[in-house]
């Protein structure tokens, strides 16, 4: 018998074997078609009907009501840093973003592009350990920009700001995590391949009295107008990567939804922080009251492990970690130490296998 591999990386992530299984078999065969997903025109009807549903169930799990517009674009999360400040903000407009890690500042970078942005807060100073959230917002910005949860440095808004005019958010690493109002917010973008399926999709969704007002001329790709009425389908959209979203959320909707979710992150997260908050010798690194249900970085005490001998042990607890079948658990180089993503997919089987890891490695070296 295999051993059992349980995949803590934080994207492209694990994915449910309902899911993966499903897509090994559409390979080869889609719909009793004769004709492999990956050979399918997407203008079939199989794929125009499958993508449909994959926009029927996205909106009933995340409850989003009439004039929120939803499509299926590729260029990941990344794509959009420019395409919401493209269609969104004049040029004599501002924008205000939160600084929250990485995904944020590129967010920054490419809204910069396009008009005036207002950086109102941000954590850069303590290396994102937390979520800034006492801040002004900027008279006449066009909207509010957050990162709902940040993957590398493992913090999270618990609640929302609530915006002057609207919110626009990244959800890559997070949506689907838990129920969220959609009405607080006029754009939603999130990469799937942490919660929702496998890297090649992106999913944008848009209050649609927002678009049409920027008055420039946008690049035909690059204009969510283009893409609403075709209904994701202006171009060949990427068709495997939307099927395998379409098994995600089958089997979302079969646990029981958005809300069922919540409560099995919770558990899985608090097992994790309780084993870190009574350990001697390893501790979490975002500030308590913003850490995240699905990313979890984590270090050694300094206070027990010098620094001449850190990067050793750093290795043979992941060397370690491998053996027992529990990968991708090196943090990010900005952070150091570990890092444990703890997705919607990973069963709580996992989380408990890496706890009695971290308890066992600490009677080892304590």
């Amino acid at each position: 018998m295999s051993k059992v591999v349980y995949n803590f990386s934080a994207g492209p992530s694990v994915l449910p074997k309902q899911a993966t299984e499903a897509a090994a078999a559409a390979i080869a065969d889609y719909a009793n078609t004769g004709i492999g997903i990956l050979e399918m025109s997407h203008r079939s009807k199989p794929i125009e009907g499958m993508v449909a549903e994959t926009e029927s169930l996205l909106r009933e799990l995340l409850s989003i009501p009439s004039g929120y517009e939803i499509l299926f674009l590729g260029g990941g999360a990344s794509l959009q840093f420019c395409m919401a400040p493209i269609n969104l903000l004049a040029q004599d407009a501002s924008a205000d973003y939160t600084d929250t890690g990485v995904w944020a500042a590129k967010a920054i970078k490419e809204a910069k592009r396009f008009g005036k942005v207002n950086v109102i807060s941000s954590s850069k100073n303590s290396v994102y350990d937390h979520i800034p959230k006492d801040f002004k917002q900027t008279d006449g910005a066009t909207y509010l920009h957050i990162t709902s949860n940040n993957t590398i440095y493992g913090t999270q808004w618990k609640e929302f700001p609530t915006a002057n005019t609207y919110l626009v958010s990244d959800m890559s690493s997070d949506i689907l995590s838990r129920p969220i109002d959609v009405s607080k917010f006029g754009l939603i973008y999130a990469g799937a391949q942490k919660n929702m399926g496998p890297a090649g999709v992106a999913t944008v969704i848009v209050r649609s009295d927002i678009l049409g007002k920027a008055g420039r001329e946008i690049p035909t790709m690059l204009d969510y107008q283009t893409h609403i009425p075709e209904h994701s389908m202006f171009n060949t959209p990427p068709v495997f990567s939307i099927f395998v979203m379409n098994q995600v959320l089958h089997w979302l909707k079969n646990l029981g939804g958005v809300s069922a979710m919540e409560k099995i992150n919770a558990k899985k997260s608090g097992l994790l922080y309780d084993a870190l908050d009574s350990s001697k010798l390893f501790k979490g690194t975002a500030a308590k009251e913003d850490r995240s249900t699905m990313n979890i970085p984590f270090v050694f005490h300094s206070s027990v492990v010098p620094t001449d001998k850190k990067d050793a042990l750093e290795k043979d607890f992941l060397t370690g970690a491998k053996e027992k079948g529990l990968e991708q658990l090196k943090g990010h180089r900005s952070v150091g130490g570990f890092r444990a993503s703890i997705y919607n997919a990973m069963p709580i089987e996992g989380v408990e296998q890496l706890v009695s890891y971290l308890c066992d490695f600490e009677k080892k070296i304590i």
